[in-house]
């Protein structure tokens, strides 16, 4: 199943890239996406969550002389990641089918590009070999790069390459680690190995020193990839110059491999290592909330608002998981699949702005809501659930973070309970500035009338600014249901990850704190 779910994007990419049509070549897409989907319900619905902790495994030999091997299998974590990623790919193709692409771009080059990162991202989540997973940690800059900088806005390039140099930076760090991690298993095993089931049983009796270097080289992979401050910098940009279905899957799961590595590689692999930093990492998580909480209040381009809501959202992520707390990392793991949700609705309807306005900027728009009401509750629904408004997905995860770290981490959990009101700040005064109010501002009075300008509701109709139409409800409404459904009853997810975590979490609160050398 899980070779189906990589090979399916992989294939179906390639074959797209060569139809010449635009209109086959979307439907194509959208047809292999949603097959793609189809296929993770089997997939999710055999999962045993009591069962081993490693599930659907599939292994061959790759490279025998290094030990290497192809090897794909799942846990609850990598599992609900799969299911976002399924889900998140046919609604960004959907929202996307009507964009106007850059001069001289075709719309099979922007959907293949698309089902080969969903390939390279399923790689990501599903592979079992430490030497398999920073092949596709890198694999998967490769269509990022060409989405970014051939499809997005005006300084695409300069995002592009910032955003491959970062993340290209933190790979051959990690690839330092990881062999790294083949030197330690040879000297303790007699050969060396790469297999994750290996390493996390040879790395227990590892001295700290060793773990601290080790795990290092894959922290700041990570940290970057996630991406915990001061290693942010290049999202915004990214971001911002994205397309906006590529930006749903930047920030939506393509972040997420970095939180997702904390949790499947530092931990189990250098426990006492993340024990020995885990003070450095809390004060960059809580950090982040606040400092990337005030920078997105003083946002007026909508989608680094957008990024920098996510850099926060991340914050609460890492303060999960390294509190060390069952009920903080469980909430942490749900709020990397919430967040996925509510942040991805949110960048589509700020993309539906963009498109009806021209314009990028907050202060070019007021009152949008009389001319857009269904837009305007849309762009509510997913500003309450950024927020973490009770009743919506992300009040369980954000509750779930807070509560289990305040036992073990009171301050830094007061510290970022402060960004839960910073985030109803920065929400609901963009809210208020683009949708409410008297109609105003150039994007929809009019360049060269002035932002103070206003106008009758039905003007703006008149000049083509129209409420969202059949597609654009149908893209946005299982994100709604999803939003709305998870907030109220969270179980289904929960039960699949709970013991994921749990293990993860034992893995670090039973090593012994300071290990000597052997």
């Amino acid at each position: 199943m899980l070779l189906a779910l990589l090979l399916l994007p992989l294939i179906g990419g390639i074959l797209v890239a060569f139809l010449r049509d635009d209109r086959v070549a979307k439907r194509a897409a959208l047809a292999i996406a949603l097959v793609e989907l189809a296929l993770v319900v089997p997939a999710w619905l055999s999962y045993d969550p009591d069962g081993e902790r490693i599930q659907q495994t599939l292994s061959v030999d790759w490279i025998p002389a290094f030990g290497v091997q192809f090897s794909l299998g799942i846990d609850g974590i990598a599992l609900v990641m799969l299911a976002l990623i399924a889900l998140l790919v046919p609604i960004v193709i959907g929202g996307s089918w009507a964009d106007k692409l850059p001069e001289g771009r075709s719309a099979a080059g922007f959907y293949s590009l698309i089902l080969l990162m969903e390939a390279g991202m399923i790689g990501v989540f599903a592979a079992t070999d430490v030497f398999l997973f920073y092949v596709f940690f890198e694999v998967v800059l490769v269509p990022m790069y060409f989405l970014i900088g051939r499809f997005g806005g005006p300084r695409r390039q300069y995002a592009a390459v910032k955003f491959f140099l970062y993340s290209l930076l933190g790979g051959l760090i990690m690839l330092a680690s990881v062999i790294g991690l083949y030197v330690v298993s040879a000297r303790e095993l007699g050969e060396g190995s790469l297999d994750w089931a290996t390493l996390t049983e040879v790395m227990q009796t590892v001295d700290t020193s060793t773990q601290v270097w080790l795990f290092l080289g894959f922290f700041l992979a990570f940290a970057i990839k996630a991406p915990l401050v001061p290693l942010h910098t290049w999202l915004p940009d990214a971001g911002a110059e994205a397309p906006v279905g590529v930006g749903v899957l930047l920030v939506g799961v393509l972040d997420k491999i970095g939180t997702f590595g904390f949790l499947r590689y530092c931990l189990p692999l250098f426990p006492a290592a993340s024990q020995e930093l885990a003070p450095l990492v809390l004060v960059l998580s809580v950090a982040g909330i606040i400092y990337a909480a005030l920078l997105a209040v003083g946002q007026d381009d909508m989608k680094r608002f957008v990024s920098y809501t996510s850099i926060a959202h991340f914050g609460f992520i890492g303060l999960g998981i390294f509190a060390f707390s069952d009920q903080a990392a469980t909430g942490a793991v749900l709020y990397m699949f919430n967040h996925g949700l509510a942040t991805g609705m949110l960048f589509l309807v700020i993309g539906m702005v963009i498109t009806r306005g021209g314009s990028r900027l907050i202060s070019d728009y007021g009152g949008m809501a009389k001319i857009t009401p269904v837009l305007g509750g849309m762009f509510f629904i997913a500003g309450l659930a950024s927020l973490a408004l009770p009743g919506t997905n992300s009040f369980i995860s954000e509750f779930l973070v807070l509560l289990g770290a305040f036992g073990p981490e009171p301050v830094y959990t007061i510290i970022a309970a402060v960004g839960m009101i910073l985030a109803a700040l920065y929400v609901l005064w963009a809210y208020q500035r683009i949708m409410q109010g008297p109609v105003r501002g150039n994007a929809l009075v009019g360049v060269g009338s002035g932002p103070g300008t206003t106008i009758a509701p039905e003007v703006g109709a008149k000049r083509g600014i129209s409420d969202l139409s059949k597609r654009e409800i149908g893209v946005l409404a299982p994100l709604v249901v999803l939003i709305i459904g998870l907030g109220i009853y969270p179980k289904p997810v929960l039960d699949v990850i709970t013991p994921s975590v749990q293990d993860t979490v034992t893995a670090v609160t039973e090593a012994p704190a300071e290990q000597g050398g052997n």
